[in-house]
């Protein structure tokens, strides 16, 4: 199709050569017959090699220039992107101070994903309800603790999004993961299920690949 659209958009300018120039004075006083024919040969020879010093070769340079990026190259790529991650966000909705089943695979599963390529870890805490009115949030806390470092992390990043009542848990989880440049962010899909998470918005608003984990 490429080359389809550079041949109807290209104008070959004529190339007149020496040669070309020799066969047009060819002279008149032969005969008839040798006339015709060499009227014929002549005109013949004259657009054949026409084309093939100006047409043709032209052609081949644009041929070359209209390749496109290989789609191997391209599936290369976005495999890359999908086996260097260096930054996890895990989201935390869960109300549960002792975090449900669905947050405990989310948590082992970054830890495991951080540690096989020795990425970063960010956990977002987030609750429509002020601190204040949450008198098990240090317990949530460290159950988080711990559950990671179970998974061999006792180091981590930790944000917490209490009392935004008007936010929504899926664009906090896209701003935060826009801010801090994350590579993946994994949530359970438990956080679906309970309509903590939208999943309508998660393409809109997460920028980065997200890892939804069936329960």
């Amino acid at each position: 199709m490429a080359f389809a659209h550079y041949l109807t958009a290209v104008h070959p300018v004529p190339v007149v050569t020496s040669e070309q120039t020799k066969i047009s004075i060819l002279p008149l006083f032969t005969s008839s017959s040798s006339s015709s024919s060499s009227s014929s040969v002549s005109t013949q020879s004259l657009f054949s090699k026409a084309r093939k010093l100006s047409l043709f070769p032209r052609f081949r340079r644009i041929g070359h220039k209209a390749k496109v990026k290989s789609p191997e190259s391209e599936i290369n790529s976005v495999a890359e992107a999908f086996t260097n991650f260096k930054h996890l966000l895990l989201p935390i909705t869960d109300q549960n101070p002792y975090l449900s089943e669905g947050t405990r695979q989310a948590a082992a599963t970054t830890a495991a994903l951080a540690k096989k390529y020795g990425a970063d870890i960010t956990v977002v805490v987030i609750d429509e309800r002020q601190k204040e009115s949450l008198p098990e949030h240090e317990n949530r806390l460290s159950s988080i603790r711990w559950h990671l470092s179970e998974g061999g992390f006792q180091e981590f990043r930790l944000l917490e999004r209490l009392g935004e009542g008007s936010s929504k848990p899926t664009a906090i989880i896209g701003d935060v993961a826009d801010e801090l440049n994350l590579d993946l962010v994994i949530i359970s899909m438990e956080a679906i299920h309970s309509k903590h998470v939208d999943a309508n918005l998660l393409a809109e608003f997460i920028p980065c690949p997200v890892l939804l984990l069936p329960l």
